[in-house]
This record gives C-alpha cells, structure tokens and sequence, in this order.
C-alpha cells in the first residue's frame, strides 16, 4: 500500500512539475501567460468583420496580423485574384477558370492591339449583355499576381513598392477605400457573388492594420 501511495506521489509531482514548466514556457513579460483572443468568424461568410471585433486582441503585433487575415478574405477572392493572375489571361467565375473568349494581357497589360480589355468591358456593368465594366478596366501588371498566395505572401507583397505598384502604405489604403476599379468587386453584376463586406469596411481594416505595424501573418495562418 505505501508502494503504490509513493508511485501515485510521483505520478502527481511529475504531472504538476510538467504544468509549472508549461506556464513558465507559455508566460510572457510580468509572468503572465501568453494568449491571443479569439474573434468568431462571422455567421455569414460575405460579411467582413469590423476592425472593433478585433480590439480584444491586447498584442499589437497580433491584432495586425489578424486584421491583415481578415482583409485578405477580400483580396483572395475570386473576385479580386480573377484580375491578378500568374499568367497572361485573365481568370473568371467563381472557380477561377481560364477567360473566354481567349484573351492576352498585352504589353500594357491592358490586352492586345485591336483587342483591348476596352473593347468589350465598358466603365459599367452591361446588364443585358451580362459583360462586367468599372472604370481603366484591365489586368494587375504581372508582378503583382495574387493567385496562390498565402496571406503572409500577399502581405508582404504589398508590403514591397517593386511589387505593388510603387505605392505607400497611405497610398495602399487610399487605393483600398476609394479605387472604382476595386470598388467593382463589391457590384459584379448579374448573378456574381461580391466580394465580402463592403468596400469602406475593406478600407477600414487596412487602414487598422497599418496603425497597428503592418505585421505578416505566419506562413501557416489563415483567416
């Protein structure tokens, strides 16, 4: 009986010598563990989440990288990574299929001589003939493709003047908030699913995320 007493002891002691080892290695600055608030997904997933929903996240660090998560469910959106492929055509539909007809970026990438994007795609939707149209309609230049990025990939590709258009992180908010042609993915037309939330709150969390240091996601992170 004390054999089994001492065995039990021991077990205990080593159970609890473990869980003072993982405070000790779970604790940030003053002792305190380290911990990130969780914020729910929203119940309807074209809804975007307000930068207010993430104000529970004390790290700042953190809160930026969540904020970034959240508004790169807009820009890896289909209809937003349809107009920044890897390739020389532009993608469409909600899976992201080849654009037909066939069509090339063209030098400027704004399509070929006597097929430019122009030809077809106006500065408005055309309702009737269900073609997509918003204003200087045309491709993101080569370098700044969005498709098959992570979050961490595409942050710090806007992070990159070489890679978004030589603009400033102010500049990137301004484009965010108030470009017509990005403005277009919030009112596709016809039966186009939107991108989710709206453009001013698509704004709102870029312009937050920049406050809070502009942080990267992990490479593993997603929203």
């Amino acid at each position: 009986m004390k054999l089994r007493s001492k065995a039990l002891g021991a077990v205990l002691g080593a159970g609890a010598a473990g869980l003072s080892l993982s405070l000790l290695f779970g604790a940030g600055c003053g002792g305190r563990a380290a911990h990130v608030a969780a914020v729910p997904p929203p119940e309807n997933p074209q809804a975007l989440r307000t930068p207010e929903a993430f104000a529970g996240i004390g790290d700042k660090k953190e809160r930026s990288r969540a904020l970034f998560l959240e508004a790169s469910r807009v820009m890896l959106h289909p209809r937003c990574v349809n107009c920044h492929p890897v390739g020389d055509s532009p993608l469409q539909g909600m899976n992201s299929q080849v654009h037909d007809p066939p069509v090339a970026r063209g030098p400027e990438d704004q399509g070929v001589p006597g097929l430019e994007c122009t030809s077809c795609h106006q500065d408005r939707n055309a309702q009737l003939a269900r073609v997509p149209g918003a204003p200087k309609w045309h491709l993101a230049p080569k370098v700044m493709f969005w498709e098959g990025r992570t979050p961490r990939s595409l942050c710090e590709q806007l992070k990159d003047p070489s890679r978004n258009g030589g603009k400033s992180l102010a500049e990137l908010i301004e484009h965010s908030a108030h470009d017509e042609l990005v403005g277009w993915g919030w009112k596709p037309g016809a039966d186009r699913v939107p991108a989710p939330g709206t453009q001013a709150g698509f704004g709102a969390l870029m312009a937050a995320w920049v406050k809070d240091g502009a942080e990267c996601p992990r490479e593993e992170s997603r929203p």
